[in-house]
C-alpha cells in the first residue's frame, strides 16, 4: 500500500543502523549483524555505513572482529546529521515537482508541503541518536500492530 511520507531507503538504513550502535556504544557491530537486524542488504548497508564514516559519524575496524561503532558521543549525532551525511543538505520544499510546473499563483497544496517539511526537519535537527537509544522496544520487529 502506498505512503504519503517515505524516506529513501538509504536513510533510513543509515538512521536505523546509527541508533542500533548508539544502543551499543562498547561494543563493534558487524555489517552483517547489522544488516541482518535491518533485513537489509549487507552490501547497500556497508554503501551507506561507507557515507557515515566519510562523514565522522561513524568509524569502521576491519578484519574478522571489526565492525561499526559511532566515531562521536550519541547525544551530539542529530538524525538530521545522518540524514544528510547520506543524501545530502535538505533545503526547505516549496513544490512536490522540486521546479514547479503548474504557473498556479498559489500551490494546490495550500502550503502543506513546506509545514510538513519544517515539521520533519525540526525533529530531525532535535532528535539525537541518544534520544532513541535509551527507547527500549515494545514490539517485535516487523509486528503490524503498534499501540496507539
Amino acid at each position: 500500500m502506498p505512503k504519503l511520507v517515505r524516506f529513501p531507503e538509504a536513510a533510513s538504513l543509515g538512521i536505523h543502523a546509527a541508533v542500533i550502535l548508539a544502543g551499543k556504544p562498547d561494543v563493534l557491530v558487524s555489517a552483517r549483524e547489522l544488516a541482518e537486524r535491518l533485513d537489509a542488504s549487507e552490501a547497500h548497508l556497508a554503501k551507506v555505513m561507507q557515507r557515515l564514516g566519510h562523514t565522522g559519524i561513524v568509524d569502521s575496524t576491519r578484519g574478522p572482529k571489526g565492525g561499526f561503532a559511532l566515531a562521536r558521543p550519541a547525544g551530539e549525532v542529530t538524525l538530521l546529521e545522518v540524514y544528510e551525511a547520506i543524501e545530502g543538505a535538505v533545503e526547505p520544499a516549496h513544490c512536490v515537482f522540486g521546479t514547479p510546473v503548474c504557473g498556479r499563483k498559489t500551490c494546490v497544496f495550500r502550503g502543506v508541503t513546506e509545514e510538513l517539511d519544517a515539521r520533519l526537519r525540526a525533529y530531525l535537527a532535535g532528535a539525537t541518536l541518544a534520544d532513541l537509544a535509551e527507547e527500549e522496544e515494545t514490539t517485535d520487529v516487523g509486528a503490524t500492530d503498534h499501540p496507539n
